[in-house]
């Protein structure tokens, strides 16, 4: 049904309809035809309300990243798409969050401002998407507010304009000097580091407005190396990310040997771990040192924790995180819009009921894992085989299962005698 309420209805979603011309892998049976939500909701199975809404407020980029997952990627539904979010569809989104909000009593909410690159027109329709949020929810709601950005485009007066609106800004690097980011260039070949450079000491200056780095790994890079040079951009925050890959489409093939990705998140955490005086928060190492001890997850990277997130781009349509292109064209599409839909709609979507099931969700030999309550399965986006859907342990299995191991080993031997929390390594077989 439309108008707001909730669906329920299967054929409501659609298998994604393929643009003229495009090459796409056979859509994800589990779960889009294989999970039954309405027998999940009549068992009594209720959804987690969304606290993290990401808006797509521009849809191209002005650099051209070679490892990039949404423009070199299986998914080219940007293409079809308004090239930035129009006024009224930032207006209707921040009415759907207020519609959310006061419909599960939520006490605040995040807001991303994501691309594309999302200053490709500057801080104005962040600065008035921003003022339509606070004009339309609810008195009190906490809002937190942030856009991830290349940096190329950050000043000086956009930051002191995102500054004043509370706008914080996070940056994307693959290290911390031009060596490390000559993946990131733009259409002409131009390295993209100078700019980069220039952003974070802008951000350096202005602490309370920096977010952080979001870092993908490189496995033939350095580990030690990246860690050391990210921490001279002064991150506040730092997030490694394994770069987003499936069984159809691989990782890039690291150093030889197993788990290059694990053994170069050992190095890194070794580092981080061993570090005099601490450094930032690293977002993978924390979530796994917290689940360790017994705390859920905050992210969909490790651990069962619901996924509370969802997506708007810029012609107002609902639809999962991005992550999930990297498995085939339209693989994240739900076939709603906020014109049209409530975000409570998008509840009942099967690839958004299957990442709120926790271990439900898991493939049999996840389920069987000892270490299941840490990995959760790893993300979701990289489960994904060709023709038989997100089902299947993670591509990096391996590699998660050689950091946690080490993680819980050097959390463990840091742990006075006596001491209990983290589970000993030797009961995970």
């Amino acid at each position: 049904m439309k108008g707001g309420s909730v669906t329920r209805d299967r054929s409501t979603f659609p298998s994604p309809v393929p643009r003229a011309g495009a090459e796409v892998s056979q859509p994800a049976p589990w779960p889009l035809d294989l999970l039954d939500v309405p027998a999940l909701r009549r068992s009594g199975t209720r959804p987690a309300p969304l606290r993290q809404f990401v808006l797509k407020t521009h849809s191209r980029c002005n650099l051209a990243c070679t490892y990039c997952y949404i423009y070199a990627g299986p998914d080219s539904t940007w293409r079809d798409r308004p090239v930035h979010m129009a006024d009224a569809t930032l207006l209707r989104t921040a009415e759907r969050i207020a519609e959310h909000v006061r419909r599960h009593g939520l006490r605040e909410v995040r807001v991303d401002f994501f691309g594309g690159e999302p200053l490709l027109t500057g801080p104005d329709p962040l600065l008035r998407a921003a003022e339509a949020l606070r004009g339309t929810l609810p008195a009190g709601t906490g809002l937190d507010l942030a856009v991830q950005t290349n940096g190329v485009l950050l000043t000086r007066p956009v930051l002191d304009r995102l500054a004043r609106a509370g706008i914080r800004v996070g940056l994307s690097a693959d290290g911390g000097n031009a060596a490390l980011n000559r993946r990131r260039v733009d259409h002409a070949g131009r390295p993209s580091w100078p700019a980069l450079a220039r952003a974070a000491r802008l951000l350096g200056e202005r602490p309370d407005s920096y977010s952080g780095v979001l870092c993908t790994i490189d496995p033939c890079s350095d580990p030690v190396e990246v860690f050391t040079s990210l921490l001279d951009l002064h991150p506040p925050f730092l997030d490694l990310l394994l770069p987003h890959a499936n069984w159809s489409s691989p990782p890039p093939a690291g150093p030889a040997g197993p788990a290059p990705y694990g053994r170069w998140l050992r190095a890194a955490f070794d580092h981080w771990w061993d570090a005099d005086p601490p450094g930032p928060p690293v977002r993978i190492f924390q979530e796994i040192i917290g689940l360790l001890l017994g705390r859920p997850s905050g992210s969909e990277t490790v651990g069962l924790s619901p996924m509370v997130a969802i997506i708007v781009d810029t012609d107002g349509a609902i639809e999962q995180v991005d992550s999930v292109k990297s498995a085939y064209h339209g693989a994240s599409a739900t076939g709603l819009n906020v014109f049209t839909d409530s975000f409570d709609a998008a509840l009942d979507h099967p690839g958004v009921v299957a990442r709120q099931m926790g271990p439900a969700a898991l493939a049999p030999q996840c389920r069987a894992c000892p270490l299941t309550a840490v990995c959760g399965g790893g993300n979701y986006a990289h489960r994904y085989l060709a023709g038989s859907g997100f089902r299947h342990p993670s591509v990096y299995c391996a590699d998660l299962e050689l950091l946690i191991r080490h993680i819980a080993d050097r959390l463990l031997a840091a742990l006075p005698a006596g001491a209990s929390g983290a589970p000993p390594p030797g009961n995970m077989p």
